[in-house]
């Protein structure tokens, strides 16, 4: 059984009719006899919008406050991910870089 990884960007996970055409493609690979690791951006211009609502609370925000709020928006993107392959009947966890490190 390989393990395959995936990685889709915003634009690709931007909206929930995009997202189930991801789910598509994850269970697809795995109906092929693959492990799947999947990898996602935040949904399309969250990131823009994160960045211009930190700008609007300060003109001078820390690197680490602004990497804290930016994940959030990846957060999101695989919790409705997981939320969409359960619902398919395919078992599915969103875990963050840290939670995949400690966990797995």
């Amino acid at each position: 059984m390989d393990t395959i990884v995936l990685k889709f960007g915003g634009s690709s996970v931007e909206n929930n009719e995009r997202l189930k055409l991801v789910a598509n493609k994850i269970i697809s690979m795995y109906k092929n006899n693959n492990n799947v690791v999947v990898i996602l951006s935040a949904q399309g211009k969250m990131t823009d919008k994160l960045i211009e609502e930190a700008k609007q609370l300060s003109s001078d925000v820390s690197d680490r406050e602004l990497d804290m709020l930016l994940s959030t928006g990846e957060q999101i993107s695989i919790a409705k991910l997981s939320i969409l392959l359960n619902d398919m009947g395919y078992k599915s966890i969103s875990l963050t870089g840290w939670q995949a490190r400690n966990n797995y």
